[in-house]
């Protein structure tokens, strides 16, 4: 018997009210989960896809993987989907990567010129901003901010890639929408928006390996990638800092900068002089690769211009290193988080030399914020491990038959709980059961561990009405 129409009112009225009365970690969780549906949706109809096309499993697979911005995929995404296909994907991919929230946000900002409680609360449980940002101001900067950056990445890959290899590898590809300088243009913009959302999906069936000496793909995808990571935070800052409105770049800003850029330069050290497949090639390829890796991995972004399977055992446990630190908070990436990293470090330093006050570079950190670090990188590490383990479980026969190793599965559970997105070559070979841990491990990575442990297990309140601060994982000094 149909529900009547005031029926069906009160239900959605209810419904609305629960929302605004639930937790905004529980709210971001429906967010994400909800755009993977209709992305799953979408995916599986006829259109979408080409070839072989995908199964419903290897759809919500790759829809999922879109949203959490991680890159991970069970089967080729130039060859299983369509132009429209592709572009489902794109939207996905850019939806999950400036948040959940914040195109409707966006667009009921440009009407009414605030934002209710309710969706404060979200944004800044989606972005984590500390004190100081107000949350309309930094909505429209996000926004613009990224389709700027977007835009301008777009061009710098148009014009890297007519001079690189990308010609070749379009003429393997066919729409039937459009070839030739189109597709050019198509692979441009799709390359920019999974860059700058650090998502790492390509067009290309081996990413970017065939621009491995291309230093001009290789900076615009480390520029869009690191832009994305160091987070809006960052970019929001360094605005105000170049327009004169502040003399200094906050702490937060500080941290974010040094923190990124000592792995980069260690990790991409430690590559270039300890790995044994990049020490075949030429030295300024070396280095590029070597470099190229790295900042993949600590941005979170996921793409690759050598095999990951290839590295050595030494390297793929940096890289290990580099995915659980990841990205910064407000930005596209995952992983635990530059500045949690920072907090944990300044409380072993201040441990070691014996001072009862946790302080960082001189700055008393609080406790609230080593509370919320020290709960991240638990939650993390629980994770990871959980997640971990039951990834072996499930694929025990192959990992009895040799067919995956136990170190090339625990890189995947990494990878996919960090969003990264690199593989040692097994993801496209999972069982069923496989696919649906590395799934919920990428939306755990998207969301944030701690924060996935909130929504869970946190009680409903009146998140407009809240005065205390929430416990929010990424917190920063």
């Amino acid at each position: 018997m149909p529900v009547p129409y005031s029926g069906m009112i009160s239900l959605i009225g209810r419904a609305v009210v629960l929302a605004r009365r639930s937790r905004p970690g529980r709210l971001l969780l429906i967010g994400y989960l909800s755009y993977a549906v209709v992305g799953w949706l979408l995916l599986c109809l006829p259109f979408s896809q080409q070839g072989a096309g995908l199964s419903p499993l290897d759809a919500l697979f790759i829809a999922c993987s879109a949203v959490s911005t991680t890159g991970l995929a069970t089967a080729g995404v130039p060859e299983s989907l369509s132009f429209i296909g592709e572009l489902v994907l794109l939207l996905l991919i850019q939806a999950g990567g400036i948040g959940y929230m914040t195109f409707g946000s966006f667009v009921l900002l440009a009407g009414s010129g605030k934002l209710s409680g309710w969706r404060e609360g979200v944004f800044r449980t989606s972005f984590t901003l500390p004190e100081g940002f107000a949350p309309a101001r930094f909505l429209r900067q996000v926004v613009i901010f990224t389709a700027v950056l977007e835009a301008m990445g777009a061009c710098a890959l148009y014009f890297a890639f007519t001079s690189g290899a990308a010609p070749s590898a379009l003429s393997a590809q066919s729409y039937d929408s459009f070839s030739g300088n189109a597709q050019l243009i198509w692979h441009s913009v799709f390359h920019s928006v999974s860059a700058f959302c650090t998502a790492g999906f390509s067009l290309f069936p081996n990413s970017l390996e065939s621009f491995r000496g291309s230093v001009g793909v290789n900076a615009s995808i480390s520029l869009l990638s690191l832009s994305g990571a160091m987070g809006f935070i960052l970019l929001v800052d360094a605005a105000r800092v170049a327009v004169g409105r502040r003399g200094r770049m906050t702490l937060t800003s500080r941290i974010i900068i040094r923190m990124t850029a000592l792995f980069l330069l260690v990790g991409t050290a430690l590559l270039f002089i300890a790995d044994g497949y990049l020490s075949d090639l030429p030295a300024e390829e070396r280095l590029l690769a070597s470099w190229f890796q790295c900042m993949t991995a600590t941005t979170t972004v996921g793409f690759n211009t050598v095999p990951i399977g290839a590295l050595a055992v030494p390297s793929v446990l940096l890289l290990y290193i580099v995915m659980i630190v990841g990205a910064s908070p407000s930005g596209t990436g995952g992983g635990l988080k530059s500045t949690a990293v920072s907090a944990l470090l300044a409380t072993v330093g201040s441990t070691l030399r014996g001072e009862d006050r946790i302080t960082f570079r001189g700055v008393e950190v609080p406790g609230y914020r080593l509370q919320a670090a020290f709960a991240a990188l638990g939650f993390y590490v629980v994770t990871l491990a959980f997640g971990g383990y039951l990834l072996l479980l499930t694929e025990s026969r192959e990992l009895a038959a040799a067919q995956h190793s136990f170190e090339n599965l625990l890189f995947e559970a990494a990878s996919a709980l960090g969003t990264v997105g690199i593989s040692r070559g097994v993801t496209s070979d999972l069982t069923e059961l496989g696919k649906l841990v590395v799934i919920a491990l990428m939306l755990v990575g998207r969301l944030g561990p701690l924060t996935f442990g909130l929504a869970l297990f946190g009680k409903n309140e009146d998140a407009a009405n809240s005065g205390d601060p929430p416990l929010r994982e990424d917190v920063a000094v």
